[in-house]
């Protein structure tokens, strides 16, 4: 009987163990380039991640050149930007100090897009909270 009762117990805590584990994989992507293929990639990269790990946390941080690639008029990518942000697959933090120096209005933005005070602080902020950092480049 006490052997029954110990598997039961070691079988509750392994099953607790495995549920609490769950999907924790967490990126946050450091982009500043202005290179439309770059923009390109890093959706096809998001897109790649979610088919994998559909409950990823995947955060695209955006200052300097970058900008291009959530600005309305501008992004080659708009439509699949649009899309990962309405379905809240990734957000899209873009900082508000970049936006002033480039006189970009948050009414220029794709739809959906999140706002930083600073782009270094919010990838700081995220990789301390247990995200991975990747820096995107040409």
């Amino acid at each position: 009987m006490k052997n029954k009762i110990c598997i039961f117990f070691c079988l509750l805590f392994i099953s607790f163990f495995c549920y609490s584990q769950g999907s924790n994989y967490k990126l946050v992507f450091d982009i500043t380039t202005g290179d439309t293929a770059t923009h390109q990639r890093v959706i096809r990269w998001a897109k790649g991640i979610l088919e994998t790990q559909p409950d990823a946390k995947i955060e695209i941080v955006f200052y300097g050149k970058a900008l291009d690639m959530v600005v309305k008029d501008k992004s080659t990518v708009a439509s699949d930007v649009f899309k990962l942000a309405a379905d809240k697959k990734v957000t899209f933090a873009v900082c508000e100090h970049a936006m002033k120096v480039f006189k970009i209005e948050k009414n220029q933005l794709i739809d959906g897009m999140v706002t930083v005070p600073d782009a270094l602080l919010e990838l700081v902020s995220k990789q301390s909270g247990g995200y991975g950092y990747i820096k995107v480049t040409n």
